[in-house]
Parts: structure tokens; sequence; C-alpha cells
């Protein structure tokens, strides 16, 4: 597969006079027909499995069935070119940091004045997942959303040890190089431990930290359990039973993340059913099926991605990253930028005396809809959350 830049679809950056190896050049997405040919093709010659006879619903999994139509809608009823032409309504570029190619969109406010704002995205959702919340928050702020290395159009994995930190830190290069003083992050999941981490390493620049899907974890001090509310309980349980009930994909793609890459470079459906699985676990649980969640041909956009950029790889190995850095898991001290959390109760496991214990926490704010996925499956309700939290900062300073 290969991507192209068009400098005349992108408006000019505020770095245009980088110095060499600083440049940020303009980028398009534009995936040569045969890559749609092939995909078509690869997934109309998919050999099926039968699945177990008396397993029904998704406890072991994506049912087959269920798999069999996305698939098919996939190959004669998406489309590519339309999902292609919203994306690229989003000026976006690439620029070199660290060896790594970083992919970002960066749309402007009205307000030359305005707070920059940084959104990262989690494992398995890409810079599509921030699609329905771009232009509302361009309202108020300069807007600047990432693919994180490894992932889509950062391509895939320039070396190894791009664990949170290194990645922290090339998104901080990346505000800089833009040229912005002060600035915000918002993320979620994975993105929110970044967000957490470029406070840390960049607390002179960024303003304010906004996350949602937060993972909170309890030391081994019983004093952390004494006093849990019900609810506080009940996400306790939730994380015990994901870490250890649902975790596979983790511990697959944190120990062995070459081996299960093979499969999903390979195969279309390999990876949609990888990726699938996964909105169905984390978005709220009051829907029946991921689409019921997060609209379908969004699901796909996110899939197509993965698939058109074959980073399936190399997006897996950020866990391995992850899972061997003594530096993610050793004590640190408490970030000092202020931090809001959004809480989705239907799904979320964060606990505010151990985010408190981690991150300087003004803002928490608890959702009765949602799930991981906010920006996709209650855009609205994100964008609420931001602007009154940064709003909240600007009347403190």
């Amino acid at each position: 597969m290969e991507t192209r830049s068009n400098a005349s679809a992108a408006t000019a950056s505020p770095a245009d006079a980088a110095r060499p190896g600083e440049e940020i050049r303009p980028f398009r997405i534009d995936i040569p027909q045969a890559d749609l040919d092939d995909l078509r093709l690869r997934l109309t010659r998919t050999r099926w499995g039968t699945g177990v006879p008396g397993v029904d619903g998704w406890e072991r999994g994506v049912p087959v069935p269920y798999l069999k139509e996305l698939a098919a809608y996939w190959a004669d009823g998406f489309d590519w070119r339309a999902a292609e032409a919203r994306l690229n309504a989003f000026p976006q570029y690439l620029t070199e940091i660290d060896g790594q190619d970083i992919h970002f969109a960066h749309v402007r406010s009205a307000d030359p004045d305005a707070v920059a704002l940084l959104l990262i995205h989690d494992w398995p959702g890409s810079f599509v997942q921030f699609t329905d919340v771009v232009e509302a928050l361009s309202r108020t702020f300069h807007v600047v959303v990432t693919s994180t290395p490894g992932v889509g159009f950062s391509g895939p994995l320039s070396s190894t040890g791009w664990n949170t930190g290194r990645i922290a830190g090339a998104f901080t290069t990346l505000m800089a190089r833009l040229g912005y003083d002060r600035y915000g992050v918002q993320g979620n999941g994975g993105g929110a431990w970044i967000a957490g981490e470029m406070g840390r390493l960049d607390p002179d620049h960024v303003v304010g930290v906004h996350v949602n899907g937060l993972v909170t974890f309890p030391s081994d001090d019983p004093a952390d359990f004494a006093g849990l509310t019900e609810a506080e309980q009940t996400r306790l349980r939730r994380l015990e039973d994901f870490r250890d009930d649902k975790m596979g994909f983790n511990v697959i793609q944190s120990t062995r993340p070459e081996t299960v890459a093979h499969g999903l470079h390979d195969s279309p459906v390999g990876q949609l059913a990888w990726i699938v699985e996964k909105f169905k676990e984390w978005t709220d649980p009051a829907n029946d099926l991921p689409e019921d969640a997060v609209d379908r041909d969004t699901l796909l956009t996110n899939v197509s991605v993965y698939w058109f950029t074959g980073t399936a790889g190399s997006s897996a190995h950020l866990y391995y990253e992850m899972a061997h850095d003594p530096a993610a898991w050793a004590p640190k001290a408490a970030g000092t930028v202020p931090t809001a959390v959004a809480v989705a109760l239907p799904t979320d496991v964060a606990i505010r005396r151990f985010a408190e214990r981690d991150h300087n926490v003004v803002r928490w704010t608890e959702f009765e809809r949602g799930g991981n996925f906010l920006a996709l499956e209650q855009p609205q309700l994100l964008i609420d959350d931001v602007n009154a939290f940064f709003a909240s900062l600007d009347k403190d300073a």
C-alpha cells in the first residue's frame, strides 16, 4: 500500500520554514484502486470456519454469522471513497520525529488566539475516532489529531522502543514544531496514558489534560481498598474481570506481536474480527452490536485504515513495548498539570482516589451512557465536557 501526498490539498503549516529534517509535509489519503480491488477479492475468498455447535452469542468471540454479514458489507456495501473524502476534508500532514513519521490532522479555529488541543486515540482506534468532534472543538481550539506511531498513516514502526514515554515525547515535539506554547491534551484509554505522560514531560506548556477511558490501578497497600463505595467496588471488580478473563488480546500483543501480525496482515477478515470484538467489548453494553454504538461505516473506516496501512503488526508491538518498559510500571510522582477525568459508568474502571494519586485531578464527570470510544459513542457529551474543563482553567488563570 502506498499513500500519497498532495501539497495542493492542505493549507500551509505554521512550521513551513522548518530546519532540515523537521519539515511538515502536506498529506492526502489516496488509496490506490488496486488495493481496494485486492481487499474485495480477499474478502470474497475468505475460508470461513463453521464455529462450534451450541455456541451462541459473543462469549467466545465474534460469532461467525455476524462476521460473515459484516464482511460482505465491507466488500460490497461500504464506500471507501466516500469515507476517504470525509477524512480528506481535514487538512493533514506528516512530519518525521525521532526517525518515525507522525501523521496528524490540523484544523485551526477562526480565533487566532485560541489554545491548541491535541487529541490522542487508543488501540484499536485511529484518528478516525475523532471525526465527529473535530468541527465542534475547532470553534474553541486549534485542533491537532494525531495518529500514534505504528498506527494508520503514521505508518509501521521505524524501530523498537516506542513506549509511552517516547510517544509522549514525540507529541510534545510535534506541538512545539507547530509553534504552540500553550496547549491542552485529550486522550482515551491508551491515549489517556500518553496524555498524562505529556503533562509530566511538558508542564510548562501543557495547560490541561482531559482523559476518558482512564485505567487506574490500586497499589499493594490494603488501605487502597478501605471505604470504597459500591460503585467503586463494581469498577474494581470490572477491572479484575477484565484483567483475568478478557485480556487475551493483551497477552498476545504484549508477548508475541510478530506472530499474530502474520494473520492480521494477510487476512482482512482476521483484522476485522480482531478490531470489531474490542468495539463490542468496550462500548456501552446497552447496545447489542458494535454498530449500535458506533456507526457501521465509521467502524469499517477505522478497520480499513489499519488494513490499507498495514499497521496491524506495528500497533500490536506497542503493547509489547509497554509491557516490557520498566518506567511504565515504576512509581512516579503525581502529575501537576490540571486534569479532568470523564467516566462512562457502563464500562469504565477509573476510581477517583487512584486517579488523584497519579494526577492533579480538578474535574471528575460521570456519564450514564457511553463507553471507551466516547468521541464516537457520545460525541456531544465529550465536546461539552472538554469545553467546560478548559473554560474553567481560563477562569482560574
